[in-house]
């Protein structure tokens, strides 16, 4: 990957204000201007109900508590919203000429000019950033702008939680914000499918709340791509005995592709999607990761590498033919097991969503004519936080961190010479993360996909928190940053990979079928205390001896996490806007505390234990127990704060998500694993899928075995 060299600064950061995306082309002439009610609001070739017009003035309402309402006469200074098509020529021939604008910013007059609606909606959003950052008081100048790439389109993934309209509608409102216009959202089971409504979560999104949804969206000139996750990755679907006959080879991960009734089941439920996202453009069908196309062997034998790619192309083939009707244009993951021979067998209409590098299949799709985005994933499996900066692995070279890997990847030549129609932030829900934690990447990815030029990891992010928590944020709320990420990275590195007591086998791998053997996500549990003789406790440093490295470093984490937590509740008072996504932080740093608290105290506990055997073997039968009694009331006190940790995380984060697989009118939740992927946050139905590492310690059990080691003991020193 090509490494990209960044400016040092951009020029209106230089000069003290936060935008994001950085604008194309920036001259500021000198001078400010103050904007306050008294200067009247004008509109020419606009509606005075245009989502431009009402965002700026409801903005300026909640956020600085005024509207613009001067007198309408030509002497009162003015902002201006217009749409001139003439107003900007890009030399595009896209998406992006209509998205186009100029800000021109004098003593007394404001002109903000889109070449379509959304360019002018555009040129709001930068006209409120620098209101934002100036306090009010704005450069004179003026910004010519419109976008690297046409889409810039983040994914929403619903697969193991569902937020709620409300919060969706706000995550549109911010995505408005950084001038990203598309959303992949996948819905899974999070959608009440009329024609099969088996497959529908309790509580899922009926066709007329994803419909208003989507005409929310629409008004701010953004895109809702409703994504469904086949063939493959269907468990959600062929979990219900209903579909049993569908499954491929008796896997629940792929349905049996080329079977008549499974091509009928998925598109009547992309017929109902279609149904309740009019209006959307595009539809994805995803084709990720289908490992076992054909294995079932139906319709092609034999099983292998060829009859598997395909078998893929004639389902693409179908699917596009059924969405080509409704008027979509098809999205899908471009990848194994299809070979680049094959892509010229592909409809040529089909959007690649993850541009690949591999220099055969670049030439096959370029003669073919189909159209890519460049994809980066702002996370993937890490837990509790993603991992935007750099840090350095347990086993393995420094890692620069996802936010240099998307600045790097959206400036490789393999992926963007010929200009890619847009770029894909992925924020996968495989680990359970608060959609709350992906904004920052999101940011990124919208900054790199509208700049041409690079703007550093150090100066997005700055600006990033300016413009998300509100002006004079960015060191404080930057700092917060990097202290939960390093804390996550330390409960990553802390965990191990254990032989599963959960799970059996896997299905296959995804390159040949066989049972693979499983992990959990855990530590091993400290050694059962025990009486080796009548007069003494024995026990062994299990825990303090495999864990002695996290065990030096807890207490300076849970440190650094209150250190945090009293950071983030003062920035609650200083916070403009986006105060719940602290609180998630909050509550993200307390359960990180937490588990740093439990491995410092089974070491205490532990240690105190080996006191009590040494005073028992000694005769002291008084100081054995009172370690023993130090043992106990350090496990116990540490159960008993893990579950009020757990409850206040849960009531967070309940504010702004369904609880999780609850029931609704009637209706309950079918948890039945994948029988091939494993992701951490489908190990438990409800949200305590966050504390099963440490329940792997079994302190509970533990918690009992010391009180009946202490019985015990009694009663054989009693006995004396």
């Amino acid at each position: 990957m090509t490494t990209v060299h960044s400016p040092l600064v951009s020029p209106l950061r230089a000069a003290g204000y936060a935008v994001l995306p950085t604008p194309r082309e920036t001259r500021l002439t000198g001078g400010t201007v103050q904007v306050h009610a008294d200067w009247r609001l004008a509109h020419r070739a606009v509606d005075a109900d245009d989502i431009a017009v009402r965002t700026l003035q409801s903005r300026l309402e909640e956020e600085h508590g005024f509207r613009l309402t001067g007198p309408a006469n030509v002497n009162s200074p003015t902002v201006e919203l217009a749409i001139d098509p003439q107003s900007v020529e890009t030399d595009t021939d896209d998406d992006r000429q209509t998205q186009a604008y100029t800000l021109d910013i004098g003593p007394n007059r404001i002109v903000a000019t889109g070449v379509g609606p959304a360019g002018l909606f555009y040129a709001v959003q930068t006209l409120l950033h620098l209101f934002d950052s100036g306090q009010g008081r704005l450069p004179q100048g003026r910004i010519r702008d419109w976008p690297r790439l046409a889409w810039r389109c983040i994914h929403w993934d619903t697969k193991h939680h569902q937020d709620t309209l409300e919060t969706l509608r706000r995550y549109l409102d911010q995505a408005a914000r950084y001038k990203i216009n598309a959303v992949l959202f996948e819905l899974e089971d999070k959608f009440a499918y009329p024609s099969h409504p088996v497959i529908g979560a309790p509580g899922a999104f009926t066709p007329a709340e994803l419909q208003s949804l989507t005409d929310y969206a629409l008004e701010r000139h953004i895109q809702i791509i409703p994504d469904v996750q086949s063939p493959a990755h269907l468990c959600y679907v062929l979990k219900h005995e209903t579909f049993s006959a569908l499954r491929c080879d008796g896997s629940n991960y792929q349905i049996c592709m080329d079977d008549p009734a499974a091509r009928q089941l998925l598109f009547d439920m992309y017929d109902d999607l279609c149904d309740a996202t009019r209006g959307a453009k595009f539809f994805h069908v995803s084709t990720d990761e289908v490992y076992y196309a054909g294995i079932c062997e139906k319709y092609r034998r034999p099983y292998n590498p060829e009859n598997r790619s395909l078998t893929l192309i004639d389902f693409i083939g179908a699917a596009h033919e059924r969405l080509t009707r409704r008027n979509r244009e098809m999205l899908i993951w471009l990848e194994y097991p299809l070979l680049p021979e094959h892509i010229d067998k592909l409809p040529a209409r089909v959007i690649n969503g993850v541009a690949s590098r591999d220099p055969d299949q670049i030439r096959a799709e370029r003669r073919h004519g189909i159209r890519r985005f460049v994809y980066w994933p702002t996370q993937g499996s890490e837990l509790v936080f993603p991992r935007y900066f750099a840090f350095d692995p347990a086993d393995g070279a420094r890692n620069a961190g996802r936010l240099s890997a998307a600045r790097d990847t959206f400036f490789d030549p393999a992926l963007t010479d010929e200009a890619p129609m847009g770029a894909i932030a992925a924020a996968w829900d495989d680990a359970g993360l608060h959609n709350e934690s992906f904004w920052l990447g999101w940011a990124h990815m919208a900054q790199h996909a509208w700049t041409p030029t690079a703007v550093s990891v150090e100066e997005t992010t700055a600006t990033f928190m300016d413009i998300h928590y509100g002006r004079g944020t960015a060191e404080s709320m930057a700092a917060a940053y990097r202290t939960l990420h390093n804390a996550a990275r330390l409960y990553e590195q802390t965990l191990e990979k254990l032989p599963s007591k959960v799970r059996g086998p896997a299905y296959g791998h995804p390159l040949w079928k066989g049972p693979m053997p499983r992990c959990d996500t855990g530590m091993m549990p400290p050694a059962e205390p025990r009486l080796p003789n009548d007069t003494a406790v024995s026990m062994p440093p299990v825990f303090g001896k495999r864990y002695a490295e996290a065990v030096a470093r807890a207490p300076a984490a849970q440190d650094d996490c209150e250190r945090l937590i009293e950071q983030l509740h003062g920035l609650l008072g200083r916070a403009q806007r986006n105060r719940y996504a602290i609180e998630v932080l909050i509550s993200l740093t307390t359960h990180l505390r937490h588990f740093f608290r439990i491995v410092a105290d089974v070491a205490k506990a532990e240690d105190s234990l080996r006191q009590a055997a040494l005073a028992g073997k000694q005769g002291e039968h008084r100081q054995a127990r009172r370690a023993l009694i130090r043992a106990r009331d350090t496990v116990r006190d540490t159960l008993r704060d893990g579950q009020a940790v757990f409850e206040g995380l849960r009531a967070v984060w309940e504010r702004s998500q369904r609880p999780r697989n609850a029931p609704a009118d009637g209706k309950f939740f079918v948890h039945v694993m994948d029988d091939v992927k494993d992701h951490f946050a489908d190990r438990r139905a409800d949200l305590t899928y966050l504390i099963a590492p440490e329940e792997t310690l079994n302190l509970g059990d533990w918690l009992t075995q010391i009180d009946e080691t202490i019985q015990r003991y009694d009663a054989a020193t009693n006995r004396e």
